[in-house]
């Protein structure tokens, strides 16, 4: 079974950093882009960035932009969220997905994790 799971959440003050960690099992790793997104109460769930199979190429959305940086490590299957200057508005349930497609501008994912809080105080 297919199985995508996050860590590394928590509460982080304003100004602060944190690192995500996506563990995925059950699937050829090195064949998926993964992403991650997030959803704050209330709203619908939100893009956040991605990274290409081999972990070269990669793509932001504008709010986090120069903030949070992707990475993966293919060797342990596992995708990361770098996330520094941190913002109460970036308050919100992170989740990692992962899909066979190429292109990193896509909702469109096959699998995803169950998603760690994220929460920054002011």
């Amino acid at each position: 079974q297919v199985q995508l799971v996050e860590s590394g959440g928590g509460l982080v003050q304003a100004g602060g950093s944190l690192r995500l960690s996506c563990a995925a099992s059950g699937l050829p790793f090195r064949l998926y882009k993964m992403g991650w997104f997030r959803q704050a109460p209330g709203k619908e769930r939100e893009f956040v960035t991605a990274v290409s199979r081999t972990g070269t190429n990669s793509y932001y959305a504008d709010s986090v932009k120069g903030r949070f940086t992707i990475s993966r490590d293919n060797a342990k299957n596992t995708v990361y969220l770098q996330m520094i200057s941190l913002r109460p508005e970036d308050t919100a349930v992170y989740y990692c997905a992962a899909d066979r497609s190429v292109a990193l501008q896509s909702y469109e994912y096959d699998y995803w994790g169950q998603g760690t809080q994220v929460t920054v105080s002011s």
